[in-house]
């Protein structure tokens, strides 16, 4: 049973991603149901028969407390899709801090970029526009369905408008 489902709260807000194992033993216990499942697909045993699920919602609503995305390198480097935020190369990355930590700029997800060891030593202790450079995008804070993308690769049809790409 390999394959990848999408797990909605019972307001049909993304919670993650399992499998499909998990989510059928999550339907079998009552506490999801099948929103969207692959046609002709089954799961079968001898006496049951359940529709492959690609998205389930669960039953009841949990609570989830922790959902954004820790603010640590690896997160802006994707965030920022591997990527020099100065001129785009994909070769020796750092992070970059726009305004510079001298200067008062904090640790923020609106502060730091991804940029290149040549561009990040272009830069030095100056803002982009002191130093003549400009970013490619503005930086912001990712949601963590940005990241449940990234994370599953190739997104199933039916998962799209969960996931805001409809």
């Amino acid at each position: 049973m390999k394959g990848r489902v999408l797990v909605l709260n019972q307001d049909y807000s993304v919670l993650t991603v399992c499998s499909v194992e998990r989510a059928v033993i999550l339907v079998l216990l009552h506490k999801a149901e099948v929103v969207a499942a692959h046609p002709g697909r089954f799961v079968r045993s001898p006496s049951l028969q359940i529709p492959w699920p690609s998205v389930v919602r669960l039953k009841w609503y949990v609570r989830v407390p922790y959902k954004h995305i820790m603010l640590n390198r690896k997160n802006i480097l994707r965030r920022d899709g591997y990527r020099c935020q100065y001129c785009g190369r994909r070769e020796d990355l750092t992070v970059d801090h726009v305004i510079p930590r001298s200067r008062g700029g904090r640790d923020t997800w609106e502060n730091l970029v991804t940029a290149c060891t040549r561009c990040n030593n272009r830069k030095g202790n100056r803002t982009p526009e002191e130093a003549g450079m400009k970013l490619r995008a503005r930086p912001f804070r990712p949601s963590h369905i940005m990241f449940i993308r990234e994370f599953v690769g190739t997104v199933d049809e039916a998962w799209k408008p969960y996931l805001f790409m409809a």
